[in-house]
């Protein structure tokens, strides 16, 4: 199993009022691009444990992604890039 590392976004400042930068987590589901909220994604939960995500969580939008023997990455233009 990959352990997913958040490379950015963070919070700048602290999301939590403490000063410290924590991932910040967004309305959308990073395979499939919908509303996080919209329903169950069961089966966008089931395909993320063999592959990357698609799309960027905090924006909507498709994500380069990179797939090597070792890992993965996804890159936003926007927000910065996800290794696993």
């Amino acid at each position: 199993m990959w352990r997913t590392e958040l490379v950015e976004p963070t919070a700048p400042g602290g999301a939590r009022g403490d000063g410290v930068d924590v991932p910040v987590p967004g309305p959308w589901c990073d395979r499939c691009g919908v509303d996080a909220a919209a329903g169950p994604h069961a089966a966008c939960a089931a395909a993320r444990a063999l592959e990357p995500p698609r799309y960027c969580t905090h924006c909507r939008r498709r994500m380069k992604v990179q797939v090597l023997p070792v890992g993965w990455s996804a890159v936003c233009v926007e927000h910065g890039e996800v290794r696993g």
